[in-house]
């Protein structure tokens, strides 16, 4: 299936909305509330949607996507495969960051090595043993292993950083998630992008300016001035902020009040299907639970367990009482519309009576108590979801003791430095490629000790066969051949639990009725498409 075909089906209401390009009206301003923080401004600091979305209306990559996902030129305004392992990016010429520095091709280069140093949580970006080489001022050749095909298609998200300002403001250093130690970059933010930000309150509130000496400003298709963010973590403040006028878009909306903002004349809910996979994750590595009961062993390394907890979750109930119906249930870590063998996949069915069966069997007749993970305030009825799981595998003798946080915090603890701090937990994650190697590489790919390996696989599944697998699909450009290795793939994660899938989200934003604006299927909102009417 293409990206056009892909993207076509799933950003149907931002058809429907509408794209506008309108003359700027004097001091225009849009103001918007999310459920969760914005926290550091380090673009390399956090592999996470709201966070990439955000800051990426101030960096740039060298490409982009547009409204439909489709990949455009950006920092780079043309590339091509000169040599099997060897692509050529022309980058664009008079280009300058926001502090008034030229973007150059040592940028380039130098953002691709701090972007996979100590601290990065996007080094799935560039591989390690890729390197960048500098041609001239505006020229950067990319040498390769092995081929690639893929290998820009999350680069719409690989901020690059201005070298010379960052090697000045000490801020070489990334600033990873779980630091407490602010620097420059994690304050301050110098990009490229179409905005600039002049005043940022972490976790509290952010303030952006249109930068009109964008490179593409000529091209603009919005009209706003200034945005206004701010974090407004409770959903009936949040509503009430957009239908009393307070606000021209809050997001998430809760699936109950759709019908109320629709009924408001002021108001709409835009709503639409989402990339996004909601999961939950066991820790498969450790000999011994973090959080749990039992000692001396770990309950997760048995693939009988892990089953159990998949026949005890009723998905249907889930999405008829969690979700109202906003929601589809999902067999495999990846949304049907980027795999086209989705359909050769079935969920576990519901099953308590197998499941406590299946936890005699492992030596856990009676049970066991384990600490749940779960963030309250990243995607649509987080915490919710992991209250209605408490209650489904209580049913069946499991004790969930459960661990809702704010996203900042959640990150910070299960992504800490020196080992992921969970033995349980629910994840999202839209693949930045909209491909399943970066769901294989990131939440499948083995891990060390020290997290090495695949960057969000927090439980430590590891089968050397699916990495052996997922490293060919790397490389093979033949579609069929490439379909068959990842359709191979899934079948040793899914027979294994590597995780448990639960669904696929959908997005539901309410929507002032003068805003004008593009829905993107992986929820992100890019400012550079807001009209103000």
């Amino acid at each position: 299936m293409s990206l056009r075909k892909i993207t076509t089906t799933l950003v149907g209401a931002a058809a429907a909305v509408g794209i506008m390009a309108g003359a700027a009206s004097a001091e225009t301003t849009f103001k918007f509330a999310f459920q969760g923080t914005l926290k550091s401004l380090d673009p390399y600091s956090l592999n996470e949607t709201f966070t990439l979305g955000t800051l990426g209306n101030v960096y740039e990559g060298l490409t982009r996507r547009g409204p439909d996902l489709q990949i455009l030129p950006a920092l780079a305004e043309s590339w091509e495969v000169v040599e099997p392992t060897r692509w050529r990016f022309k980058l664009r010429q008079g280009v300058k960051f926001h502090n008034g520095n030229d973007f150059t091709a040592d940028d380039v280069v130098f953002s691709a090595e701090r972007v996979r140093s100590e601290g990065s949580d996007l080094k799935s970006r560039i591989q390690p043993d890729v390197v960048f080489e500098k041609v001239d001022d505006h020229t950067v050749d990319v040498i390769l292993a092995s081929p690639n095909p893929i290998l820009h298609y999350e680069w719409d998200t690989w901020a690059i950083i201005d070298k010379e300002w960052a090697e000045a403001n000490d801020s070489v250093r990334v600033t990873s998630a779980s630091d407490e130690v602010a620097t420059t970059i994690s304050l301050e933010a110098n990009g490229t992008g179409p905005f600039k930000i002049t005043s940022h309150e972490g976790g509290v509130s952010t303030t952006f300016a249109a930068n009109t000496d964008w490179w593409d400003h000529g091209n603009k298709k919005h009209n706003v001035d200034t945005v206004e963010f701010s974090t407004i973590a409770s959903d009936a403040t949040r509503v009430a902020a957009l239908l009393s006028g307070e606000m021209d878009l809050v997001y998430p909306i809760p699936v109950q009040d759709i019908k109320r903002v629709n009924d408001n004349d002021a108001t709409v809910a835009m709503t639409g299907p989402e990339l996004r996979t909601i999961f939950l994750g066991m820790d498969q590595m450790r000999d011994e639970l973090l959080y749990s009961n039992i000692k001396g062993k770990n309950p997760f390394k048995d693939v009988r367990v892990r089953q159990a907890f998949y026949h005890a979750i009723d998905i249907e109930a889930i999405k008829s009482k969690v979700m109202r119906d906003l929601s589809t249930p999902s067999a495999i870590m990846i949304s049907p519309f980027m795999f086209d063998n989705a359909d050769q996949f079935s969920r576990l069915e519901y099953n308590p009576d197998g499941a406590k069966a299946l936890l005699a069997e492992a030596g856990y007749a009676d049970g066991f108590e384990v600490g749940m993970d779960c963030p309250n305030d990243r995607y649509v009825n987080d915490e919710a979801i992991c209250q209605a799981i408490v209650a489904m595998l209580a049913r069946v003798g499991v004790t969930v003791n459960l661990n809702a946080q704010p996203k900042a915090q959640y990150f910070a603890k299960v992504l800490a430095s020196g080992g992921f701090d969970t033995s349980f937990y629910l994840l999202g994650w839209t693949p930045g490629s909209f491909d399943s190697w970066n769901v294989l590489t990131n939440l499948h790919g083995c891990r060390d000790e020290k997290g090495e390996g695949g960057l969000f696989n927090l439980g430590g599944y590891c089968n050397e066969a699916v990495d052996k697998l997922s490293a060919d699909v790397l490389v093979e450009n033949d579609p069929a051949k490439r379909l068959q290795l990842i359709t191979d793939a899934y079948k040793m994660t899914t027979e294994e639990v590597a995780h448990i899938p639960l669904h696929q989200q959908g997005l539901a934003w309410g929507v002032s009725s003068s805003i004008d604006l593009a829905q993107r299927a992986d929820n992100q909102l890019m400012l550079y498409y807001v009209n103000k009417n």
